[in-house]
């Protein structure tokens, strides 16, 4: 047998022992509040934020946490976090008032960086790198809000090109994932009265939008959360007031067409990451987690916990979740 065959047999057989054995290890966290807003940074380091104006972060794995409320804003559901080290991170709220808020010691304070108008409302951030960062909002006077930073946060504004959305289209800050950031351009996938996909090219600045095959047509289903994978985007959703419900809750786009999983998620799905150290898409949502070995084409469920989103850590060692009531969770694998 060839050396090549050999080494990709046994690349095979560890994604596969791998992927089979998952597991969450859950923590104790000193807080209740409900945490969308999530961001590792290492296997040692990670942020979340949520209800209450939560904020908390862990430097030793999970063991001890540190945690507070953001500037005082016990009102305020900060479902959005960008964290960039222990000390430097970045917040956006969802809903009113529209706030965006930075900390560069810890957590100790907030200064708030931007606030936008009554009429918007923040559903996700996405960095490509420690300086430049997107957010994306529902639409406001029929376009789309997407901002942008180029110096960690500090400041930010609306790209000049802002795609039109559609009559009761919407995007989902169930996790702060329906907008994601690559190196050819940005990702986002809506919801409501109709589910697509929207493609920003930065080498042109120009905008393409596709409809998705995902549920649709009620307010609660669409796309919540997306990934690039090797091939294309995978993306997860379904309807969030069904969370057993597995009708159109994922699919792949592989830049010209969609392709419907074999196997589907076991249930609505708010949370997606992709751990590319083992070669696995994870799936969350409140009836627990799935993962794919092959895209997002077959699903398989390996725990009934439910988590609302599912990051991978910025060094892209270690894959972190967090969940409603504190709960707060690491990929054993």
């Amino acid at each position: 047998m060839k050396l090549s065959t050999l080494l990709f047999l046994g690349l095979f057989w560890v994604i596969f022992s791998q992927s089979q054995n998952l597991q969450w290890k859950e923590f104790d966290t000193p807080v209740k509040a409900s945490l969308r807003g999530l961001s590792p940074v290492s296997g040692q380091v990670c942020w979340a934020s949520g209800s209450g104006g939560t904020w908390l972060k862990t430097t030793n794995g999970g063991e001890t946490w540190e945690h507070g409320v953001i500037a005082g804003l016990d009102s305020v559901d900060f479902r959005s976090i960008q964290a960039f080290d222990a000390n430097t991170a970045v917040v956006a709220s969802a809903g009113q008032p529209a706030l965006i808020l930075r900390t560069e010691n810890g957590g100790r304070t907030w200064d708030c960086v931007h606030e936008e108008g009554d009429q918007a409302f923040f559903d996700g951030i996405s960095f490509l790198n420690k300086k430049r960062g997107f957010l994306i909002g529902d639409p406001v006077n029929g376009n789309w809000m997407v901002l942008e930073t180029l110096d960690g946060g500090k400041n930010w504004k609306s790209l000049e090109n802002l795609p039109p959305a559609e009559t009761g289209e919407a995007a989902f800050a169930a996790s702060a994932s329906s907008l994601i950031a690559t190196k050819k351009g940005l990702i986002f996938g809506t919801g409501g009265s109709i589910s697509n996909l929207y493609l920003y090219d930065f080498s042109d600045q120009t905008w393409d939008k596709v409809k998705t095959p995902m549920l649709q047509g009620e307010a609660s289903q669409g796309i919540f959360a997306v990934t690039s994978i090797e091939s294309g985007i995978v993306a997860v959703g379904g309807d969030y007031t069904k969370p057993d419900f597995r009708d159109r809750n994922a699919v792949r786009f592989g830049g010209d067409s969609f392709e419907n999983p074999i196997a589907s998620p076991l249930g609505y799905r708010s949370g997606l990451g992709y751990f590319k150290k083992i070669g696995i898409v994870i799936a969350v949502g409140p009836s627990g987690s799935d993962f794919s070995k092959d895209e997002g084409l077959n699903w398989e469920n390996f725990s009934m916990t439910g988590y609302h989103a599912v990051k991978v850590s910025s060094d892209g060692n270690s894959t972190w979740a967090s969940g409603g009531n504190g709960r707060i969770g690491r990929l054993i694998h």
